[in-house]
């Protein structure tokens, strides 16, 4: 196994078990939400249970005073019958005389059919009960006192002689609308308990209609006075929670709307901010990281070629004074000849590599001849069962900014990647196509071919499929031709068994 292999299983391991440590995190975090969960639901079930007890207290309240209602009325009617008896003088005079007598209680005024206050009991700012006493404030007072009793009810007609008729006006006993001025403070303050009570629990306390807010309580002041953001506030809450029915006689109901606390919400969705915050630290270390390795293996790389470079100076310098000393001795000449092109590739190959690291100078040069010089050069220097051709097809005059030193290498180690997958024996083809401001060089083989899924990775360092490769050459074209020469290099085509072909992009 290479060494990017182990990378690549590496890296899968490590992810498994990342997403291990996320899934027992997630299944632990749940065990914890739903068990907050249910002591929660089981906190909110009892203190509706309170609630509804004290809305049943409130109900029996609520018709109690119902029933007082119905029995002043009664008392009413009673008073109202006695007072006609006693107006047509029938027979128990005493009787009706006592019924009537016996109202201590409840405000009463009773007028003619003109609409003339005639009789009045139980008036508090009157302390007498002749007419001919009364000053003009206490008639003031007295007709003060009859709207206000025509407001609150018709009055009880009382027939007295022929078709003559007076009319009994009353309401509620003082002793009466203390006791429902009590209850309604009762209903006010649990309605206020029912809001300090649900705690950190969102709660709106709205009408039978279920959309006039009542109260509320650990919601926005300011949002809550939107009929928009309440309205779907209530219908959320009803999602969450089926609302609870307070009885409070009367046949008024009204509602309770709550979410869960906002404690729970965020212990629900806690572990997923957590897991992304802490994921996207992870990511942003590993660019880092990734930005720094691959810093260090420029390093590297740059020290590695200028120490090759400067290593090769001096058998170089050697070789050069030997081919001098050769031609002064009179050996065969087109021996010296070839051996001086090899020489010469020697410098080219030193340049190659002191140029690694430093920003090369390029040249408008015409492209179709760096391709045929380097092409002309491995022909004669492979074997013969490797076929090369080259077509400059429209591009032939093109010319391009290049460092003809690295661009020349690059040809040559996508031929001789190509020699390698051919094992030996084959056809190259190389193809140039002028495509508006780009010029296409595209490199084909007859060879193995490349599978779709290591298209990227071919050009990764490391990756090699030789037994005693270093899977440096493709990583080093890539650098030469989109660090240097700001092209782009991909693998256009491939297939196992039949050939790949690489195109380079470079700019016109």
């Amino acid at each position: 196994m290479n060494i990017y292999s182990r990378k690549v299983v590496w890296k899968r391991l490590l992810f498994l078990f990342a997403v291990i440590i996320v899934g027992v995190s997630l299944w632990y975090t749940n065990i914890l939400v739903k068990k907050i969960a249910d002591e929660e639901r089981n906190k909110v079930s009892l203190w509706a249970e309170a609630i509804k007890r004290r809305a049943t207290l409130i109900k029996y309240t609520a018709d109690l005073f119902e029933k007082l209602g119905a029995e002043e009325f009664k008392r009413m009617e009673l008073w109202a019958e006695a007072t006609r008896r006693l107006s047509i003088a029938e027979s128990d005079f005493d009787f009706y005389l006592k019924i009537v007598s016996s109202n201590t209680t409840i405000p009463v005024i009773l007028t003619n059919d003109k609409g003339e206050i005639t009789t009045w009991l139980n008036i508090d700012k009157i302390k007498h009960d002749n007419p001919a006493k009364l000053t003009a404030e206490e008639k003031d007072i007295l007709y003060q006192e009859l709207e206000e009793m025509k407001s609150q009810r018709d009055p009880i007609e009382i027939p007295y002689y022929k078709n003559r008729k007076n009319f009994l006006y009353y309401k509620d006993s003082k002793l009466f609308t203390d006791l429902k001025d009590v209850m309604d403070d009762i209903i006010k303050s649990f309605i206020s308990e029912i809001v300090l009570n649900s705690a950190t629990v969102p709660v709106i306390f709205t009408d039978e209609s279920k959309h006039k807010v009542l109260d509320y309580g650990n919601l926005d002041a300011e949002k809550i006075k939107d009929t928009n953001y309440v309205r779907t506030t209530i219908e959320a809450m009803a999602l969450q929670n089926p609302p609870i029915e307070i009885d409070l006689g009367n046949n008024q109901k009204n509602y309770i709307f709550y979410y869960n606390s906002f404690l729970l919400t965020q212990l629900k969705y806690y572990p997923y901010v957590q897991f992304s915050v802490v994921g996207l630290f992870l990511l942003i270390a590993y660019l880092l990281f990734s930005t720094s390795r691959k810093a260090e293996q420029n390093q590297v790389w740059v020290g590695m070629a200028k120490e090759t470079a400067h290593q090769l100076g001096t058998p170089l310098s050697s070789l050069i004074a030997w081919m001098e000393l050769l031609e002064l001795k009179n050996i065969d000449q087109p021996l010296i000849d070839e051996m001086k092109k090899d020489v010469n590739r020697l410098e080219t190959i030193t340049e190659r590599f002191s140029k690694i690291g430093s920003v090369p100078s390029l040249e408008n040069v015409q492209l179709s001849n760096v391709v045929q010089n380097t092409v002309n050069y491995l022909q004669a220097r492979v074997s013969n069962k490797i076929k090369f051709s080259f077509d400059a097809g429209n591009a032939k005059d093109i010319k391009v900014p290049l460092s003809i030193p690295l661009f020349e290498w690059v040809i040559e180690n996508l031929c001789k990647n190509a020699i390698d997958a051919m094992d030996g024996e084959g056809a190259i083809h190389i193809q140039l196509t002028d495509v508006t401001q780009y010029v296409f060089v595209d490199v084909s083989d007859t060879g193995k071919g490349i599978p779709k899924s290591k298209f990227k990775t071919v050009f990764q360092p490391g990756y090699t499929t030789k037994q005693r490769g270093w899977g440096l050459g493709l990583s080093l074209v890539k650098r030469i031709v989109e660090d240097y020469h700001k092209g782009k290099i991909f693998v256009k085509r491939s297939e196992i068994g039949k050939g790949t072909t690489f195109r380079i992009v470079l700019n016109k």
